[in-house]
């Protein structure tokens, strides 16, 4: 165990000489307050360390002793519903022991070592089993199963296997392995943060995260163990989009991560999630949900820590057969740390003073999404989709994180100040915006929504870019200069926009919209854009046309009740009904 002395203090990092039997990456308790630090660089004797707390007084000569081992964090009973710092201490247990700021130096397990679990066996005495394979399940919460795992590198013959309540340091099974040696196993293991849990094979994402977002879903889905970056300015809706995303989405577990934000939007969280019914489970979204909160006020060396303790936990999920779903927010805040430490230690500095590995720092945490295939004697197929936030400087996507994330992510969700402002939310720009993943996609929603929605998704989308072509000459000449069936496809614009893409997450109804009713209220609009124009040839007004008494209902169709999609033939067949009245009379 090495132990050194301090030599230097500049803000979060710390210099120690006398660490020559040190390695990387070790974590270090630093002076007589036992600050957690990292060391993150070696010269020598001499190692540079982030210290994850506030260094105000301290000073040269005070000691620095590495606990030989790689920043860890504890997986086992106990994450969901928990809320923890950057480096996985748990926040509610800390404010029971020191109040509502984390002391310096304060040391609390991440994990109640007090709390008992029912621990039930799913293998017997005389079992073969290896790494990954099932030991037990423990009801972590009403709607988690948590399944105990056989660790790595472990594999033999159960001995014995324990039955009942246990807490997590408790040996619930006893391995023999081939040389006769008997290996405790306890429902609590450690994994260091840097290093991505193994698997056996990574798949190719085939369906999609469904997120009950209407302009997600139709025009920019992410694949279920997908990546996707929401880039936008300041006031835009970034937080409120990964809010809804963690809210909604289709994943079994939700891993939030606030990364640098403001304290008031993990306070939203904290307060929304616990309240929050899951329409998945009938319960609180809590249920189901890890926080990790290192707030912009807290030490800034944490922000990066936090990113990999929360895909680490993340993996732990997946490797369960899980389906994982990992919100940052923001990764720019997480940048902006690497760029301070990088600073701090003089290196070379690259683009716009970030270091020069942010590239691939970046690809480092979103490469350790994806669908893959567990290690297990019975495979089973878990995913993590992973969805970050950037907050580049003025909204210009040019600068290096942003762009660096681009090289990465297959989902761009690009967010227009103009839209936040003009209160159109979603702000994500239809125009914009990409997805990777639509043409890989194209059979799962033949088969699981409507043999006709890519072609329906496509001619809404043709519509909108037509709808930004005719804008120009509208500003240029006005808009008499246009044909009726030019401002009819405006008009037809205008309701897929208003109509179809804005959605209120505040109204209880229009919050979420499944899939179903996402396809029949597109098919409602298109269904009045090609009888409108077919009315339009055959002798009906434009005003006509603009003014039947349905277009009301297909404006509020937005807000029909799951239960109630039956509504949706009598809006079809009013729909029919006026405008075969309108051609009828010749327009109106």
């Amino acid at each position: 165990m090495a132990q050194g002395t301090i030599i230097k203090v500049a803000g979060p990092l710390i210099v120690a000489g006398g660490m020559a039997d040190a390695r990387m990456y070790d974590v270090v308790r630093v002076s007589n307050s036992r600050l957690v630090g990292e060391i993150i660089e070696l010269r020598g004797d001499r190692a540079s360390i982030q210290v994850y707390e506030e260094t105000a007084g301290i000073g040269p000569g005070e000691p620095v002793v590495s606990t030989g081992a790689p920043l860890s964090v504890e997986l086992g009973p106990g994450l969901i519903e928990s809320i923890f710092d950057g480096i996985q201490r748990p926040l509610t247990a800390i404010r029971e022991k020191s109040g509502e700021r984390i002391s310096r130096g304060v040391e609390v397990p991440s994990l109640n070592r007090e709390k008992m679990w029912g621990f039930v066996p799913k293998v017997l005495p005389g079992a073969e089993v290896a790494h990954g394979d099932v030991l037990g399940i423990v009801q972590e919460s009403v709607v988690v199963e948590h399944r105990i795992m056989v660790p790595q590198g472990v594999a033999g013959k159960v001995k014995t296997i324990h039955e009942g309540a246990a807490r997590v340091e408790d040996v619930v099974c006893v391995i023999e392995d081939a040389q006769g040696k008997e290996i405790p196993v306890t429902m609590l293991q450690r994994w260091p943060v840097r290093r991505g849990r193994p698997y056996k094979e990574k798949q190719a994402p085939d369906g999609p995260m469904v997120t009950g977002q209407r302009v997600i879903d139709t025009f920019f889905p992410i694949a279920s163990g997908g990546t996707a970056a929401v880039p936008g300015p300041f006031g835009s809706g970034k937080t409120v989009v990964q809010h809804q995303l963690a809210k909604w989405a289709d994943a079994d577990i939700i891993v939030y991560v606030g990364c640098g934000e403001r304290g008031n939007e993990m306070t939203d969280v904290l307060m929304e999630f616990p309240e929050l019914h899951d329409p998945r489970t009938g319960e609180t979204l809590m249920k189901r949900t890890v926080l990790i909160a290192n707030t912009s006020d807290m030490p800034v060396a944490a922000r990066e820590a936090s990113i990999y303790t929360g895909i680490t936990i993340a993996e732990y999920y997946r490797d369960m057969g899980y389906k994982v779903a990992i919100m940052a927010d923001s990764t720019s805040r997480w940048a902006e740390a690497l760029r301070e430490m990088s600073g701090r230690l003089e290196e070379m500095p690259g683009e716009e003073g970030y270091p020069a590995y942010l590239a691939s720092r970046i690809a480092e945490f979103y490469e350790r999404a994806g669908v893959v295939k567990c290690i297990a004697s019975n495979e089973r197929l878990g995913s993590i989709s992973a969805i970050g936030a950037v907050s580049p400087p003025g909204g210009d996507i040019s600068e290096p994180v942003s762009q660096a994330t681009l090289r990465i992510v297959k989902v761009f969700w690009g967010l227009s100040a103009s839209l936040a402002y003009k209160r159109h939310f979603p702000a994500i720009d239809w125009l914009a915006s990409y997805s990777l993943y639509v043409d890989s996609m194209q059979d799962w929603f033949s088969d699981h929504v409507s043999a006709n929605w890519n072609s329906m998704r496509a001619e809404a989308m043709a519509i909108l870019q037509q709808e930004s072509e005719l804008e120009e000459i509208v500003r240029l000449v006005g808009i008499d200069a246009l044909s009726w069936d030019d401002r009819l496809t405006m008009e037809v614009a205008r309701s897929i926009r208003e109509d179809y893409l804005h959605q209120n997450a505040f109204d209880e109804v229009d919050t979420y919209t499944s899939l179903e009713k996402q396809q029949l209220m597109l098919q409602l609009i298109l269904a009045y854009s090609h009888k409108g124009h077919d009315a339009l040839k055959k002798g009906a007004t434009l005003s006509g046309v603009l003014n039947l008494p349905v277009r009301d209902r297909i404006a509020r169709a937005k807000y029909v009740l799951e239960e109630d999609l039956n509504d949706f033939d009598a809006y079809e067949s009013d729909l029919n009904s006026q405008i075969a009245a309108l051609t009828d009379e010749g327009g109106l």
